[in-house]
């Protein structure tokens, strides 16, 4: 069995499954949160494969910053489409959107908004963190 596949087989009750030669990390959290704190904790993503509810361009930068191979998305918007695309990450999905809405349903996700204007995984990092600065202060 691949890693994407044992991260999909294993996402149910979660919000993301990272797998990479049988190790398997989860997290509950919602939106980019899990990948923050990966990052954060300095955790070793490269070469994992992910399983996740919602990846919308944001996460997919955080994707790519971390060296993720392969996605698997329950609903992917058109922008980490492209991202994807871009970077050469293996994906598949099973509802593609044109945008990631925030958690009221009444605009587009903040997060998507802080990483409009810019396809560098770095600089999206960055620009998320400022961000969650924002939200948490």
């Amino acid at each position: 069995m691949t890693d994407l596949q044992t991260a999909k087989n294993n996402l149910a009750g979660h919000t993301i499954c990272l797998c990479k030669d049988g190790v398997c990390l989860y997290s509950e959290k919602r939106g980019i949160a899990p990948m923050m704190n990966f990052i954060e904790n300095g955790a070793d993503l490269s070469g994992y494969s992910v399983a996740d509810i919602v990846v919308g361009k944001a996460a997919a930068l955080l994707f790519v910053k971390c060296g993720i191979k392969k996605v698997f998305a329950k609903t992917l918007s058109q922008k980490a489409k492209s991202i994807f695309e871009t970077y050469g990450v293996e994906y598949e999905y099973e509802t593609l959107a044109e945008n990631i809405i925030n958690r009221a349903g009444t605009d587009i996700c903040p997060m998507e908004k802080a990483v409009a204007n810019t396809d560098d995984p770095e600089k999206a990092y960055n620009a998320l963190k400022d961000r969650l600065r924002l939200v948490t202060t």
